[in-house]
């Protein structure tokens, strides 16, 4: 992995959303984010985010139950968003028929359980509970993750 952006505090779910825009803004054409953090911490309030600045209409859903949430993006392709943490096994994906030519951005929530079944992670985000707001940390996985981190604003 690449040097991580310094962790930043964001105080309330408007500053996560905030975030979910900027990434949305600056991100490249096709990326991989794996989402990490505890139950509660923000992972879900920002792939929401990110969907809705990318153009998704409508009800943008929690995959807990389904796994994973497909949108088409307004500039063409799909995201996915992935949240693994009802699986047991990396095999499960099997049968969700994952097709990583059509999907522009994979956004994954307990990316770990995936391992091996799952592209590699362009950007990793870390979220963390801290008293009322969040803490995060933004760690590039690969040179786009750089490349994409490098165009977001401060």
């Amino acid at each position: 992995m690449h040097e991580p952006v310094p962790e930043r505090h964001l105080v309330d779910a408007d500053a996560t959303q905030a975030l979910g825009a900027a990434l949305a803004r600056s991100r490249p054409p096709r990326a991989v984010v794996y989402l990490r953090g505890d139950l509660g911490a923000g992972k879900s309030t920002l792939a929401r985010a990110l969907l809705r600045a990318l153009g998704v209409t409508g009800t943008i859903r929690s995959p807990t139950y389904t796994l994973v949430e497909r949108y088409p993006l307004q500039d063409g392709g799909e995201a996915w968003h992935l949240d693994l943490y009802r699986i047991a096994d990396a095999g499960e994906l099997e049968f969700l028929g994952l097709d990583a030519d059509e999907t522009r951005l994979w956004l994954v929530e307990w990316a770990e359980r995936g391992a091996g079944a799952l592209p590699a992670a362009d950007l990793v985000v870390e979220l963390a509970v801290a008293g009322d707001g969040r803490t995060v940390r933004l760690v590039p996985a690969s040179t786009r993750g750089v490349a994409w981190l490098a165009t977001l604003p401060d």
